[in-house]
């Protein structure tokens, strides 16, 4: 079962949050979502982002 999402208020330029609703709309997320899978990804590309471990089946 996956951990509860935090909740946080996120101050941010007008602009900026026209941008990103955009962007999430092109890609068919919410503006939420959108914001955690680039989080995601630039956490990812620094190598931050902690390796998930692989499914074993023991057999």
């Amino acid at each position: 079962m996956a951990a509860p999402k935090k909740n946080f208020p996120l101050r941010i330029d007008p602009k900026l949050f026209e941008l990103l609703e955009k962007w999430a709309a092109d890609e068919f997320r919410s503006i939420n979502g959108h914001i955690e899978y680039l989080l995601r990804e630039s956490l990812r590309k620094a190598g931050r982002l902690p390796q998930k471990k692989p499914n074993t089946t023991d057999e």
